[in-house]
């Protein structure tokens, strides 16, 4: 693997291990916390089911949409998805980690696992940024426009951006 290759991978190397930390943590402290305030512990079960959803919902799109050769796996699209819900956020998987991490964080309510989720949050956002360079390279002008039309991780901003699209036409 080439250097540029790897560095592509360097931050999940990093922030996939401590994302596994904070589950390991949680199962350890988080479900004993008996001064947790219910209200973020609820919030926080609601954000784990969203980041389910996102989590696996792109496996069946891009299986579908991405023109993926036989036998390969769904992360080797050869075509952009934009459709799905590819049309309201561009990176619903690491949405879906970032939405983990924090739901992680409102279950336990403890500080180790919420300074590890303030990491992980932070090293995903960073690996997101480094994914859009990375589309830019594949799909060039046409990933460009996209972004300018499908929000990063907002997915809220992306419904309403989408209802306003379906609208104009």
């Amino acid at each position: 693997m080439d250097m540029n290759k790897w560095r592509f991978y360097i931050l999940s190397c990093i922030w996939g291990p401590l994302l596994i930390a904070q589950i390991v943590l949680v199962f350890f402290l988080g479900f004993i916390n008996e001064t947790a305030l219910s209200i973020l512990k609820y919030a926080g079960y609601a954000l784990w089911v969203i980041s389910a959803i996102l989590g696996w919902l792109p496996i069946l799109v891009l299986k579908r949409k991405g023109s993926v050769a036989q036998g390969k796996s769904y992360v080797h699209t050869t075509a952009l998805v934009k459709t799905g819900i590819y049309s309201i956020i561009r990176h619903p998987q690491y949405t879906a980690g970032l939405l983990f991490s924090l739901a992680l964080m409102l279950v336990s309510q403890s500080w180790l696992v919420a300074i590890i989720g303030v990491v992980v949050i932070t090293l995903l956002y960073v690996d997101i940024i480094m994914a859009d360079k990375h589309e830019i390279e594949k799909f060039g002008d046409e990933y460009r426009q996209y972004m300018k039309d499908v929000p990063r991780t907002n997915f809220i901003l992306g419904l309403i951006r989408l209802l306003i699209r379906r609208n104009k036409a």
